[in-house]
């Protein structure tokens, strides 16, 4: 990674995290009730691509800030990509 850790422009937001940031965290809390129900909500609450979030959310879940910021959503999200990657 070039430096740029959670892709967040910085700005003085909680812990370092960038506005952008918080908000995708704040999205993996929600729960959401069925297919393509949560890459509508990236696309119109975060105005990217679900490709474009997912790749911002793997950065996060390395971040340290994002930890301390979330560590319940930090670790469980972790848990879920690590037991994927032992899958392979």
């Amino acid at each position: 990674m070039s430096g740029e850790q959670g892709g967040g422009e910085q700005g003085g937001q909680e812990g370092g995290l960038s506005e952008r940031d918080l908000a995708v965290l704040a999205l993996e809390r929600r729960p959401f009730s069925g297919p393509g129900a949560k890459e509508r909500a990236v696309r119109e609450r975060l105005g990217m691509t679900p490709t474009r979030y997912y790749q911002l959310l793997n950065a996060l879940l390395d971040d340290p800030r994002a930890l301390a910021h979330d560590p319940v959503t930090v670790n469980r999200l972790r848990r879920i990509r690590d037991a994927r990657r032992e899958r392979r």
